[in-house]
């Protein structure tokens, strides 16, 4: 053999050598050996490249499809193993434990008792199984008819149950979780492709919001060895809104919106007219009253008393140790929200303060966490939400740093238990300067209500939420 041949040979052995060297087309053998081409490999979407049995011999390829069946039937029976053993009750754990114990001593020491106790146990055991078997093709579906309701009302719900499979479903139990509760539903027999309504009726007698779902759907043998869930993930929120109560229109005091009465503060401009001074250099001569002027032969201009809106803050001691019991604690509530929902309705400037407010774990700095009120239906959620604060500031603190947070306030209104005295409510008023009317309302269950004027502060006690608006129409507020 020539040299130039032997060169061209060694050429070809290696230009048909390994050309995937990327990993994109993997390995194609040497053409020099026995001419087996090998496997051409295929690259997946991770970038790992896997073996076809296209070019595998007839041993490679039953060695490939018996590992690739052992991995499916391997990672099957972990999946049932799990699902099995979760599916155990506590009493079926202990139930297994008894009968293997039996079957070992009646084995061993042909203890008559322990092959009985035994032979029933693997027995209940083995109808328990298969009340696991099987899927129940259920399509669920909730529908609430309000999200917000007054407390001691009722929401109704239905529960909507369809059978989407070509079988009938047997019957089951269903568990829907309302608030702290849980209610167990019975559905019965249900026929392929057939749906039904199961209507529930759920109580709403405090305050509170009251979480909906989700529901769970579980199976379980008669003993209650075994146990199976299958849960769908729609949830529902109902705001129960604290009972409130309509007050008189205009409630604010003695300063009213701009066609009220005026606050005692002259200005140049605006709508309440109050007397004619001489002209002053810088006057506009806009205001200049003509028929003055020439009465008294002197350039005369107008004085107006400023009009003011009432700005009003409520503000809600939410310590628990200063009511008497719970009951006491809600008609502060109720009361606390009447107030701010007057004020919301008239379009007033408001801040509705306490020394806790929904989303918050610890009360801020100064003490004082404000309420949303954009509208009557986000201050009604609040209110629902709002719970005692454990860690709040006394009233007399919180008065304190709403007086000194420079907001322009024309009302304030602190509502409180039955236990704070008239001179701590004293106390919580001197804050405020004396352009601030104050309204101190003590919440003493089924107390006579009355009113009394302890300057600077009027001192209102109620012992229903009745008593507010008659109150305020008797003090003239």
């Amino acid at each position: 053999m020539s040299e130039e041949h032997t060169r061209s040979s060694l050429f070809k052995s290696r230009a048909g050598g390994t050309r995937g060297g990327d990993g994109t087309r993997g390995s194609r053998g040497t053409r020099g050996t026995h001419g087996t081409r090998g496997t051409r490999g295929t690259t997946t979407r991770l970038g790992e490249t896997r073996g076809t049995t296209r070019h595998m011999g007839q041993t490679q390829r039953r060695r490939v499809s018996a590992y690739r069946w052992w991995r499916r039937t391997r990672l099957q029976l972990r999946r049932a193993a799990r699902a099995t053993t979760q599916s155990v009750t506590t009493l079926g754990w202990f139930v297994l434990a008894v009968t293997v114990v039996c079957t070992i001593l009646g084995a061993t020491s042909a203890w008559v008792e322990a092959w009985f106790v035994a032979i029933a146990g693997w027995l209940a055991l083995l109808i328990a199984l298969p009340f696991l078997l099987g899927n129940r093709a259920y399509q669920v579906g909730i529908e609430i008819d309000r999200q917000q309701v007054v407390a001691g009302g009722e929401v109704n719900v239905r529960l909507l149950i369809s059978n989407a499979g070509a079988r009938p479903v047997m019957p089951a139990v269903a568990e829907l979780p309302v608030g702290p509760a849980l209610r167990e539903i019975t559905i019965p027999f249900v026929g392929p492709g057939v749906a039904l309504e199961l209507p529930i009726t759920i109580p709403t007698p405090v305050r509170g919001v009251i979480r909906v779902g989700p529901l769970t759907i579980a199976r379980q043998d008669p003993i209650g060895l075994v146990r199976r869930e299958v849960t769908w993930p729609e949830k529902h929120q109902v705001y129960v809104h604290p009972a409130t109560t309509q007050l008189p229109p205009h409630s604010a005091g003695l300063v009213r919106d701009l066609e009220g009465a005026s606050s005692r503060r002259l200005t140049d401009s605006d709508l309440s007219f109050y007397a004619v001074r001489e002209y002053a250099h810088g006057d506009a001569m806009r205001h200049v009253h003509w028929k003055s002027t020439a009465k008294t032969g002197t350039l005369m201009v107008r004085q107006y008393e400023e009009s003011q809106s009432a700005r009003v803050a409520v503000l809600f001691d939410a310590r628990r140790e200063e009511y008497q019991n719970d009951e006491e604690f809600e008609l502060g509530v109720s009361i606390a929200a009447s107030l701010s929902l007057q004020a919301v309705r008239e379009g007033r400037e408001r801040y509705v303060a306490s020394a806790w407010a929904p989303g918050r774990l610890r009360p801020s700095i100064d003490g004082l966490e404000e309420l949303p009120s954009r509208d009557p239906q986000q201050l009604l959620n609040a209110w629902s939400e709002l719970g005692p604060a454990p860690e709040g500031l006394p009233f007399e603190a919180l008065a304190y740093g709403l007086a000194h947070s420079s907001r322009p306030l024309s009302i304030v209104a602190i509502v409180t238990g039955s236990l704070p005295d008239q001179q701590r409510l004293r106390r919580a008023s001197i804050s405020f300067g004396p352009g601030v009317q104050i309204l101190a309302v003590r919440c003493e269950l089924h107390a006579e209500p009355r009113a009394q004027r302890i300057d600077p502060l009027t001192m209102f006690t109620a012992g229903a939420l009745g008593d507010l608006p008659q109150l305020m129409i008797r003090s003239g507020l």
